[in-house]
């Protein structure tokens, strides 16, 4: 399975188990030695052929040679003293570099991951965003931060939530790919439910993910409660008017069952007066759904301000107050600048002019 004009072989960590098992009948390999692999891969999360004691070591080099295995490497991590989450900056085959986040709940250990290199959505308040998309992630590269991170930290990850780096719908193909590939029961075998996706709202692909049949969490970044300011946060909105978006959102609760999530990234004087939470009230009032405010993590490219707490809870207590169900998102990683992009940023214009990054 090729994916990126770089790639000139098979990438068997992104093949489900019946193709790779039919590409190692295709090279004259017993069928056992498909079941040996893809436990490695997907169970015992081998880096490397060296791990696969099991192989002999004539198999090992032929599959080195042949399938070259996508494995990230860590090049940095930051390590909260407040709550042990642990943000992690991971080298690609091609020297790009992508941003995990490792976070530590009382119902489990969650991983939040890129789907991209960089991001076209163009969000106002998104360290992501800065320098635009590189490429897309293959199937194996989402799937090796959860693998990579489960195997440095030796604790097993429940929950997974692609809200790092990049849009999910942009990359649609190969983030479903990579969803059945982690749902797998011959893989790690995450449960469905305990996954979430966030899209800026693309709807044509939020239908279409309502028809693939999985249980997963879809998570709307909304940020605005009418089109207007959407505008100004969002360039999405300027191809996407709110009123199509949220009309695709409500097709996949009646299609799923599944309660909708709204994220809400309150901006100081933009978005997060009282008048605003009265319009988003009415937004989302009679859908099955959660609001999850998000103080924004202020960055030094753009001039949106965190909202005062005052503010933040002002705004939770008006839509209290129209019965709709929120929270106030727990910061996660304060002190070690756990926001999406921040750490990959940071990097880049460090090692500007050292080659590729």
């Amino acid at each position: 399975m090729k994916e990126c004009e770089w790639m000139d072989n098979i990438d068997i960590k992104s093949l489900y188990f019946n193709e790779l098992a039919d590409e190692f009948t295709n090279i004259n390999l017993p069928a056992f030695r498909a079941k040996q692999v893809y436990e490695w891969l997907h169970v015992k999360l081998a880096g490397s052929y060296d791990e696969m004691s099991n192989l002999p070591k004539n198999l090992r080099e032929l599959l080195k040679e042949k399938y070259p295995l996508i494995t990230l490497s860590e090049v940095n991590s930051l390590h909260s003293e407040t709550d042990g989450t642990i943000k992690y900056l991971f080298r690609l085959k091609d020297d790009r570099v992508i941003e995990s986040v490792f976070m530590k709940y009382h119902h489990g250990n969650s991983v939040c991951i890129s789907s991209q290199v960089g991001c076209q959505m163009g969000c106002k308040f998104c360290a992501s965003t800065i320098g635009g998309k590189e490429r897309d992630l293959l199937p194996s590269e989402m799937l090796d931060q959860i693998y990579r991170i489960q195997a440095l930290t030796g604790e097993r990850v429940s929950n997974v939530v692609v809200m790092g780096t990049g849009e999910p719908f942009d990359n649609y193909d190969n983030l479903m790919r990579f969803l059945r590939l982690l749902t797998d029961s011959r893989g790690l075998n995450i449960s469905a439910r305990n996954i979430t996706v966030s899209t800026c709202g693309i709807p044509d692909k939020i239908r279409a993910f309502a028809k693939e049949g999985m249980p997963i969490t879809l998570a709307l970044s909304l940020h605005a409660p009418d089109n207007e300011i959407r505008k100004k946060l969002m360039p999405v909105a300027l191809k996407y008017d709110l009123k199509e978006v949220m009309e695709a959102f409500q097709y996949y609760y009646e299609e799923t069952g599944r309660r909708l999530t709204f994220e809400y990234s309150l901006v100081d004087g933009v978005n997060d007066e009282e008048e605003h939470a009265k319009k988003l009230s009415a937004l989302v009032k009679g859908l099955n759904c959660h609001v999850n405010l998000i103080p924004v993590n202020p960055i030094k490219e753009r001039n949106y301000r965190k909202s005062e707490n005052k503010k933040v809870q002002n705004f939770k207590n008006t839509l209290e107050k129209n019965r709709i169900n929120v929270t106030i998102r727990r910061e996660m990683g304060a002190d070690i600048d756990a926001a999406c992009g921040q750490l990959r940023k940071s990097y880049i214009d460090k090692n500007s002019g050292m080659g590729r990054n």
